[in-house]
């Protein structure tokens, strides 16, 4: 009778460790945001033909940072309402986790619109919307490992497509649209995942 005692408060302390060690969060309008943010940038960036390098960099840039923007006003609303800390130890784990490979992506944009003069055609602008893709989704999978299970699939799903999307490139890239490519990718991922979200996800998360 004790053995079981004893197995039963272990079983419960190590899930009370598990979510006190993860984000919990609730990802759904976080995610929906950010899709309608992306869906939205990238039919501006095709309607108003901003064509190029330096346009295309500096709508994106300017996207990513009103998004991560809305992200966090978000994050930071679910925190006061629960009347909790926003800046949680689980936060920072999923904030140190993204930092690599966002660097590395902000890096790759800055050397591009510092090299952005040349009349390197669209080609290059999808090169980079491969490789944002393949980076995001290594940062949203290291990110998941502080997180519900299903964000890592989110993250195999930014991989796989930057990698069709890279083993097609040889196919030809005239009839492609660098932001109509950005806006289905990033603002489509995102909202298909945030709607799918909203109907599975615990409508009161706890941390």
């Amino acid at each position: 009778m004790e053995t079981k005692w004893a197995a039963d408060n272990l079983q419960t302390i190590r899930i009370l460790m598990e979510r006190s060690a993860l984000y919990r969060r609730a990802l759904a309008p976080i995610m929906i945001l950010v899709g309608i943010i992306g869906i939205a940038a990238g039919l501006t960036g095709w309607l108003c033909r901003i064509e190029s390098n330096r346009g295309f960099v500096c709508l994106w840039l300017v996207t990513a940072i009103i998004s991560l923007a809305g992200a966090l006003l978000l994050m930071r609303r679910q925190a006061l309402k629960d009347s909790e800390p926003f800046w949680s130890p689980p936060t920072r784990r999923v904030c140190q986790a993204l930092l690599p490979a966002f660097f590395v992506g902000l890096v790759m944009a800055c050397l591009f619109l510092a090299f952005s003069s040349g009349s390197w055609g669209e080609g290059i602008q999808i090169l980079l919307v491969i490789l944002w893709a393949l980076f995001y989704g290594c940062a949203v999978h290291a990110a998941g490992f502080f997180m519900p299970r299903g964000i890592r699939w989110l993250g195999w799903l930014f991989i796989i497509v930057g990698c069709v999307l890279i083993s097609s490139m040889n196919l030809g890239v005239d009839h492609w649209r660098p932001n109509l490519l950005m806006g289905g990718i990033f603002g489509g991922l995102h909202l298909a995942y945030g709607v799918y979200l909203h109907f599975t996800e615990q409508k009161t998360p706890t941390v």
